[in-house]
């Protein structure tokens, strides 16, 4: 189910992803000692590229790769330090594997390092409102980006959806600034940043009214605090089974994109999904 009218998204160094009829993966690597569900686990190279290369074998279409944490009260990191934990794991992904990297980083000039080191795809948890040069180099090095709704550090609108529109679309104004091309953007909701319970569900229930915006979606519950508070579970690695039924949920309501810390169960979850969609197709007689 894609509204949107990219079906590829573009990116650095002549790469693109097809946005078709399979749910993508985007797994989670975080080269840090303090994210909120895997901190620690990964802070080494070998230990990133490892866990990388297996979630590759499980079905990732993108690996992810973050140096700060952006949990709730979370100690800033500087930029050379986040730079030190990325670009070595860039490097090594980009020269011994062919995989789709993304650098998760609100950082211009790591952003900047990361492509120039063999990353595809820059995730932006600002949405490009946090680094006034972030919007320049994601047009200059031709990279797809992922620009994401947040909350935080700002007055929200009281509707959800609202709220939604209101900060993308001036995160949008900035990347038809910049030149960024519409076929390199994707968009991120933000389930989590400075979101609660009751808001994120609200979210969820009302995901299909973000079609408007015309761009593919990115959906990024993976563990979140909303999950456990639904499920109960309060430990976050407890929380792969929630967030698999939120995958599945909204892929059927158009998300392209999920930004996953267990890849396999949710490749399981969007194929159930995508298979879903397929039958639907057929029972109203559309072309397959």
């Amino acid at each position: 189910m894609i509204t949107a009218n990219n079906k590829v998204w573009q990116a650095a160094h002549g790469r693109s992803l097809k946005l078709d009829r399979r749910g993508r993966i985007m797994a989670i690597v975080n080269a840090t000692p303090d994210s909120f569900s895997d901190g620690g686990q990964f802070n080494t190279v070998d230990a990133a590229f490892s866990y990388a290369m297996t979630c590759l074998s499980q079905g990732a279409d993108i690996i992810d790769i973050g140096g700060e944490s952006t949990r709730p009260d979370a100690s800033v990191v500087g930029a050379a330090e986040e730079q030190d934990r990325v670009l070595p794991l860039i490097e090594k992904l980009s020269q011994e594997t062919d995989a789709l990297l993304s650098i998760d980083t609100y950082r211009a000039e790591t952003a900047r390092l990361a492509v120039a080191a063999g990353a595809h795809i820059i995730n932006d948890v600002w949405g490009l409102q946090k680094d006034p040069d972030m919007a320049s180099v994601v047009a200059e090095t031709g990279a797809g980006v992922c620009i994401m709704h947040t909350g935080r550090e700002r007055q929200k609108l009281a509707d959800v959806i609202d709220d939604q529109i209101h900060f993308l679309k001036q995160s949008l104004q900035s990347a038809e600034k910049a030149g960024i091309k519409r076929d390199a953007i994707m968009l991120d909701p933000g389930f989590g940043f400075a979101k609660d319970t009751q808001e994120n569900m609200a979210l969820m229930a009302r995901f299909g009214e973000l079609q408007a915006l015309g761009l593919p979606i990115l959906a990024g519950t993976s563990r979140k605090r909303f999950i456990g508070a639904v499920t109960g579970r309060e430990v976050a690695s407890d929380r792969d089974a929630g967030t698999a039924a939120t995958t599945a949920l909204l892929r059927m309501a158009g998300a392209v994109v999920f930004r996953v810390h267990n890849v396999a169960v949710n490749r399981d979850a969007l194929a159930m999904a995508d298979a879903m969609l397929a039958a639907r197709k057929v029972q109203s007689g559309e072309e397959e």
